[in-house]
């Protein structure tokens, strides 16, 4: 028998990693529209934007307009993503976001080299200065973030051993501060993972850290990532990120169909039925992946929103 969680966190990543994979320019109160629904689901974590030049998003180029018409909800922080220090002196400049303290170093070096035009080496060497700029604004460095772990299209298959590594790096870069190693957040960027792999990834992660939270960002692009999701829970797993109607993906993923993140609306379902506690409203987060799909404009692969939830059912069959 497996042993699983009794609650999973969900962290929603549509507003940031869907818009981003967009072409048609989305107008700034359309995208606030669909964070303030997505505010009243219960969601309590929102990564909604990108500082990043528009010359290489341009559906970032509104990032600072958007977060000031973000709405202040208790019980709820919004967070981004930023890829260099200016990015990130942008990001804290609008005073909206909670930052995580992670460093953040890629399995593959194919996609490191893609993503941020650096080595690992020249990535590691900018330890130092990412925690300068952390403890300017008193956040301690205890995260340890790792994208492509499950595969690369340009690197090809990840072992394991190089997860690690990255990993151990990181930790050896902060523990240097001061600090300690308490969570760390693993991206299957390019939809790579199978279940027995990630079980075989996660376990070695686990029995190296088993003090660290592990959360995990994957993606659906081929059609394995609910059973990833699983393969997760049974190890204890109990923090995932999603994209709401299975908005987005990585827009330098090398691969057209690389869109397509862990739907929002179909991981609570599964968690709730399965007797996870999830603490979000499925009927209003269904809601909310039918306002993404007018919001761009083209449907989106999310089930849940189509086939509905099982409530109704449920009520008809106990009216009888």
């Amino acid at each position: 028998m497996s042993d699983l969680p009794t609650k999973a966190t969900i962290y929603e990543v549509g507003p940031r990693e869907g818009f981003q994979f967009e072409k048609s320019f989305i107008p700034t109160e359309r995208k606030i529209e669909l964070v303030k629904a997505l505010t009243e689901t219960g969601v309590k974590d929102i990564e909604v934007t990108s500082f990043v030049h528009p010359e290489w998003v341009p559906q970032m180029a509104d990032a600072e307009a958007f977060s000031a018409g973000l709405p202040e909800v208790s019980g709820v922080s919004y967070s981004c993503l930023y890829l260099n220090t200016k990015g990130f002196d942008r990001a804290v400049k609008t005073g909206r976001y909670h930052f995580d303290g992670a460093l953040k170093l890629g399995a593959s070096p194919a996609f490191i080299k893609k993503n941020t035009n650096k080595t690992i080496d020249e990535t590691i060497a900018t330890f130092d200065s990412w925690i300068d700029k952390y403890e300017e604004i008193g956040v301690a460095v205890e995260q340890a973030t790792v994208n492509a772990a499950w595969g690369c299209n340009y690197q090809g298959d990840i072992p394991p051993e190089w997860v690690m590594s990255r990993i151990s790096s990181i930790e050896q870069a902060i523990n240097a501060r001061g600090y300690k190693l308490k969570r760390l957040l693993l991206s299957d960027t390019m939809g790579w993972g199978n279940p027995v792999q990630t079980k075989r990834l996660l376990g070695a992660v686990r029995e190296r850290w088993p003090d660290a939270e592990v959360r995990i960002h994957l993606h659906d692009t081929r059609g394995p990532g609910l059973a990833n999701i699983i393969a997760a829970l049974e190890l204890g797993i109990s923090h995932f990120d999603a994209a709401v109607a299975g908005l987005g993906g990585c827009p330098f993923a090398g691969h057209a169909a690389a869109a397509g993140n862990i739907c929002t609306e179909d991981l609570v379902f599964m968690c709730e039925e399965m007797g996870i506690e999830t603490g979000i409203d499925l009927e209003k987060l269904i809601e909310c992946a039918r306002l993404a799909e007018e919001v761009v404009g083209h449907s989106l692969p999310g089930k849940a929103m189509k086939g509905g939830s099982l409530a109704q059912y449920r009520h008809a069959h106990a009216a009888q």
